[in-house]
């Protein structure tokens, strides 16, 4: 059964906290996070979980977070089932770091609305969708707790305090390095890493990063090999992310809006993004896909022994 929600009750367990799509424990300074089978898109989390959703969300995490920890140390500490990650609880930083290597996405919303700035850095005049810019942009978002998340500038992020300027510009070597690593990374499996964002926080003075990185719900990716051919023929490109749920969305007109209401999802569309999340999984794995037990009483018990190591 895909996993809406839990509702443990932790040894020691000092706090709770459900996120869109993670339930949140906190015991002292450890933080055990479960991805669950909810998705979000458009700030709103969508009617039904996505059975295997939160496996692959948790995996391809723990899979980049190792990969990239030689550039930035991150939260992770061990992973006791494939739901499950338990780490250190860093103290967040409610700026999310979005770089995008391609007009795409909100970017295209803003630049169909006429608009040739975002957060700050200019998109050029002329350009089709979809297509590269001429090196990544980084359009940064204060994290809201509630509704969606509001765009901002680096020089606004610094004028009104949020980081002090040498801070974000670490952000920002931080965030280009990740993204760097991540295209080569997707390259490598036929895939381009169009866009995604990234969540720090302090840990013992350092930055962390302290959430996912490169996975389908904070990134999108598109087939390489496809990618020539779509532009010159003024096709769409074929996603591989979280896109394809808001492109659904929209298409039955909802985008998050006051008013709106939100789509009735049938067993067919809740197969096809099942799906979506475990192709993309073995695609940037390499690996076959299995589904692990995922009862309430089986993750808990392994949640329990993971703390006791």
């Amino acid at each position: 059964m895909p996993i809406s929600a839990t509702n443990f009750f932790l040894t020691g367990q000092t706090g709770f906290y459900r996120g869109k799509v993670r339930d949140v424990y906190y015991v002292d300074d450890i933080m055990v996070a479960v991805a669950t089978d909810r998705i979000s898109a458009f700030d709103h989390i969508l009617p039904r979980p996505i059975p295997f959703k939160g496996q692959v969300l948790n995996q391809l995490a723990a899979y980049f977070l190792d990969a990239t920890k030689d550039i930035v140390p991150n939260w992770k500490m061990s992973m006791p089932h494939p739901n499950v990650t338990i780490g250190v609880l860093c103290e967040p930083i409610r700026i999310e770091m979005v770089i995008r290597g391609y007009l795409a996405g909100h970017a295209i919303r803003e630049y169909h609305a006429g608009r040739r700035v975002l957060c700050g850095e200019e998109m050029p005049d002329g350009m089709k969708d979809n297509q590269a810019f001429p090196k990544p942009i980084i359009t940064p978002a204060t994290k809201a707790e509630e509704g969606h998340d509001v765009d901002i500038s680096g020089e606004d992020i610094v004028a009104q305090g949020l980081v002090p300027r040498n801070v974000y510009n670490e952000m920002v070597k931080i965030t280009r390095a990740l993204f760097q690593r991540g295209t080569e990374m997707a390259a490598e499996r036929g895939l381009i890493l169009v866009d995604t964002k990234y969540e720090f926080g302090w840990y013992r003075d350092q930055i962390y990063i302290i959430d996912e990185v490169h996975t389908p719900d904070s990134s999108r990716y598109w087939y390489a090999d496809k990618y020539q051919q779509n532009q010159e023929e003024g096709k769409p490109q074929e996603h591989l992310s979280k896109e394809f749920v808001r492109e659904w969305l929209m298409s039955k007109g909802f985008q998050g809006l006051e008013g709106q209401q939100m789509p009735v999802m049938d067993d067919e569309i809740v197969t096809r993004i099942s799906e979506r999340y475990i192709h993309l999984y073995e695609t940037m794995t390499g690996k076959t896909f299995i589904g692990a037990p995922d009862d309430d009483v089986t993750i808990e018990k392994v949640i329990e022994e993971g703390l006791r190591r």
